[in-house]
């Protein structure tokens, strides 16, 4: 069976993905009404043999609401008028997604804010707080 290549570490069964083929709405005439262009692209996540754990638990946060409760990716993939360009289209996409995934995000290093940074927000403040109070009753003589 052809894998597909993610990242020189991971690559993907193609007997992993499920594409179901689906009618599209949008451009193409007569011809959206009777052939079934859009793909559904479904990928289990959560049951692949193919991803890293860290690799998984950042695609499913990456994932949102096109991770189902059973931890399966759906992509729809309706942008062309063609199956093929938008089964291509739906699996750069996963490759895309899963890319992200791939690289770990970078740790936070505790930083302090300068002297001269601490001095101009106080100043803003102060600034601020003097126009607030310019905008109280004028005083009368």
């Amino acid at each position: 069976m052809a894998r597909i290549e993610i990242t020189p570490t991971i690559s993907i069964d193609e007997s992993e993905l499920d594409e179901h083929f689906v009618q599209a709405s949008g451009p193409g005439g007569q011809n959206v009404n009777k052939v079934a262009t859009a793909v559904q692209l479904r990928f289990d996540v959560a049951r692949s043999p193919s991803l890293p754990e860290d690799v998984r638990r950042r695609l499913k946060a990456l994932s949102g609401r096109r991770l189902t409760q059973d931890g399966v990716l759906v992509i729809d993939a309706r942008r062309y008028r063609t199956q093929e360009r938008n089964r291509a289209d739906a699996r750069e996409r996963l490759a895309a997604l899963i890319r992200d995934a791939a690289t770990p995000p970078k740790p936070r290093r505790a930083t302090r804010p300068t002297l001269a940074s601490k001095k101009r927000r106080l100043e803003s403040k102060t600034q601020r707080g003097q126009v607030k109070k310019a905008r109280g009753r004028p005083i009368l003589d």
